[in-house]
């Protein structure tokens, strides 16, 4: 059977980020996350306290990341703990995940930033944050460091609604983070962003059309993200006050809207992820019977293939 090349230069329906990064550096990256001691702004009083209504970092953090450690020993122990699992792999990136890691004067970004890569074997950065957490100086220094380093800037995008970024108390709008997006890409530095589906009161074609929203703003890649409960967020006091605002995709549904995104976004962003995961400690409702995200994967892509479809089939620019 002959087999079909895509635009992204695979055989896989979609524009895969671990395909996309092999082609880049000829080898694998594993990311190592780091928790660096930043916070939020919608969490220590400048926008308001308890940060997002679905946010508890504790539940995603792995356990060698913790803050009271420094961002060195993070690393040699990230290093150590993914080493049985990735054998091959020498060269990464640290992932500065917890809250907002450009949230804090640029003097004390800089020695952050300079600890974690002042390690051999780390390539460059990925730095999570919010959209109202940069400004030009900020931007402007990432992109020095971009001269010499691999520097990803990943945006907590979550919802492209204001109604729905009001309700979950990100403290900031749409446009904010579009500014924020567009003055990253200007500057060249790789620019990621991250979504989720299924947050309260938007239904399922809202959620189809941000895929033509994402599609326009310059974006290099996306994480998606499927709503999860977590125990102790304001979240689940919502969920318990308005269950019929809450829309809880099954597996198989959740794989089918997936690729019903994938067909309207455009073949440009690379797909880091399509859902995440959380222990079934932290879960307040269950989330598919623990389906593992190497399932999730096998699942769209085989679909994908059995349905003759790939990413941005359907994309109009």
């Amino acid at each position: 059977m002959e087999q079909i090349t895509y635009p992204w230069g695979h055989s896989r329906p979609f524009n895969a980020y671990s395909n996309h990064f092999k082609k880049l550096f000829g080898q694998r990256l594993q990311k190592l996350s780091v928790d660096a001691g930043f916070t939020c702004p919608n969490r220590d009083g400048t926008l308001s306290f308890g940060g997002c209504t679905f946010c508890d970092n504790a539940a995603f953090n792995p356990s060698y990341c913790r803050r009271f450690k420094d961002i060195r020993k993070q690393i040699d122990e990230g290093i150590e703990f993914h080493a049985w699992r990735y054998k091959h792999v020498s060269r990464y990136l640290v992932y500065f995940q917890a809250y907002s890691n450009t949230y804090a004067p640029l003097e004390v970004l800089k020695e952050r930033y300079t600890q974690a890569l002042s390690h051999p074997a780390v390539a460059g950065l990925v730095i999570g944050t919010r959209p109202d957490c940069v400004d030009e100086a900020k931007l402007d220094y990432l992109a020095e460091l971009n001269q010499k380093h691999h520097i990803i800037v990943e945006y907590g995008i979550e919802s492209c609604y204001d109604k729905t970024l009001e309700r979950i108390n990100r403290r900031h709008d749409f446009a904010t983070t579009r500014r924020a997006i567009e003055q990253t890409v200007s500057r060249g530095l790789t620019t990621g962003g991250h979504i989720i589906f299924s947050l309260p009161g938007e239904s399922e074609e809202m959620m189809l059309s941000e895929a033509d929203i994402l599609s326009n703003l310059g974006l290099h890649s996306l994480k998606f993200h499927q709503l999860l409960l977590v125990k102790g967020t304001k979240m689940v006091k919502d969920y318990e006050a308005n269950p019929n605002d809450f829309d809880f995709m099954s597996f198989e549904r959740y794989s089918d809207f997936i690729i019903r995104f994938l067909e309207r976004l455009s073949p440009n962003i690379v797909i880091e992820r399509f859902a995440g995961e959380v222990p079934p400690r932290f879960q307040a409702v269950n989330n598919w019977n623990l389906v593992r995200n190497e399932q999730v994967v096998a699942t769209i892509e085989q679909k994908m293939k059995d349905r003759k479809t790939f990413q941005g089939r359907l994309f109009k620019q």
